[in-house]
């Protein structure tokens, strides 16, 4: 089991960058691959980024460009950098790991509010 604390969230104007940390203990963090999802209030959770154990990267479209996700293995966390905030990026983002042939690994944080104002 892979326990995860996330952090780093706030309130950002429009245009604004803000840097997200998923902390994660509990399991050989290096082998997983990592994720960022999120939700926004009303909608279900979304994927956002992923980084495999070897620092291969993928972005949700709507993302990619603005959003970069890296991490950082002797710290055993991932990171969420964030450029260009839009109001529609608005939500709770959470993190969770992932290894082939079982799928997600962690129980859901309280994840970190990112409200961006327009």
């Amino acid at each position: 089991q892979v326990q995860l604390v996330e952090s780093g969230g706030g309130l950002v104007q429009a245009g604004g960058s803000l840097r997200l940390s998923c902390a994660a203990s509990g399991s050989p963090f290096s082998i997983y691959a990592m994720r960022w999802y999120r939700q926004a209030s009303g909608k279900q959770r979304e994927w956002v980024a992923t980084i495999s154990s070897g620092g291969d990267t993928s972005y949700l479209d709507s993302v990619k460009g603005r959003f970069a996700i890296s991490r950082d293995n002797a710290k055993n966390t991932v990171y969420l950098q964030m450029n260009s905030l839009k109001p529609e990026d608005t939500a709770v983002y959470y993190c969770n790991a992932w290894a082939a042939g079982r799928g997600l690994l962690g129980s859901w944080g309280q994840g970190t509010q990112v409200t961006v104002s327009s």
